[in-house]
């Protein structure tokens, strides 16, 4: 893996590929495993940047108030470094969950420097006061009972029903890769998402092509929330996972490596 440095953090990311550059941005209590199966793919037709944010995998967490806006000046400073070695100043931004919301906030800072960007299982909405109390509870639960607790307790929610009865392995496998997390980065990653503004206004600005991946069964990110983002912008490309809750990377990774194939190449 290569790594940058930000604010003294050592911050690291896979970079493989060749061909215009993609970002892929994993969420909440993840890290750039989360994509294993979509970066496999897309390195075969693209340079592909899979970062491990700051306090997830073996990047160093960052200290002080860290807001969502924090996170995409991480991305920039990935980006800057790999594009400017290849005389590029453009990308494609795509982001999971906690990573859509970064995906949002750079867009909203960077813009000229995104060819298009993707929400996987994502919102441009702020948390709402129920969603607020949740994450508060969620830190609590954190803090009273340990990470990998909450995380064998959190996780099968993430998953639809179908995943559920027929593809267990699948929801071991999440909590294998998330039960080692230190407390500090959930709750620093909580804080933030309760922080960030409404950014409808980014999809309604935004005058390239964005995507939007949304599972059918997804918990975290009701499809009713993901349909009515949908028709802001000018240029929507979207794609509902039919069997899939906040997990589609792994649930249907066929299929929604398909989609996110078909928008890279024809945005």
């Amino acid at each position: 893996m290569k790594q940058i440095i930000f604010q003294n953090k050592k911050i690291f990311y896979r970079a493989e590929g060749k061909g215009k550059a993609v970002i892929l941005l994993h969420g909440f209590a993840e890290n750039n495993n989360i994509w294993k199966y979509q970066f496999k793919k897309l390195k075969e037709k693209f340079f592909v940047i899979a970062p491990d944010l700051p306090g997830s995998g073996k990047s160093e967490m960052l200290e002080g108030k860290i807001t969502i806006e924090d996170y995409a000046d991480v991305v920039k400073t990935i980006a800057d470094a790999e594009l400017n070695n290849k005389n590029e100043n453009q990308f494609t931004l795509i982001g999971h969950s906690m990573g859509g919301y970064i995906t949002l906030a750079f867009a909203e800072k960077y813009p000229q420097q995104l060819r298009a960007f993707g929400l996987f299982h994502s919102s441009a909405y702020a948390d709402d006061d129920a969603k607020k109390e949740a994450r508060k509870k969620g830190i609590e639960f954190i803090k009273n009972n340990g990470v990998e607790t909450f995380i064998k307790t959190a996780t099968p929610n993430l998953f639809s029903s179908k995943t559920k009865n027929e593809k267990t392995n699948l929801i071991n496998d999440l909590i294998n890769l998330s039960k080692d997390f230190p407390p500090e980065p959930l709750i620093q990653y909580y804080t933030a998402m309760m922080q960030r503004p409404d950014r409808t206004s980014v999809l309604k600005s935004f005058t390239k092509p964005i995507l939007f991946i949304i599972g059918k069964d997804d918990n975290s990110v009701p499809l009713q929330t993901s349909l009515q983002q949908c028709h802001l912008p000018s240029i929507s490309h979207i794609h509902i996972l039919q069997n899939s809750g906040h997990e589609g990377m792994w649930e249907e990774k066929k299929k929604a490596t398909n989609y996110l194939l078909h928008f890279l190449l024809n945005p």
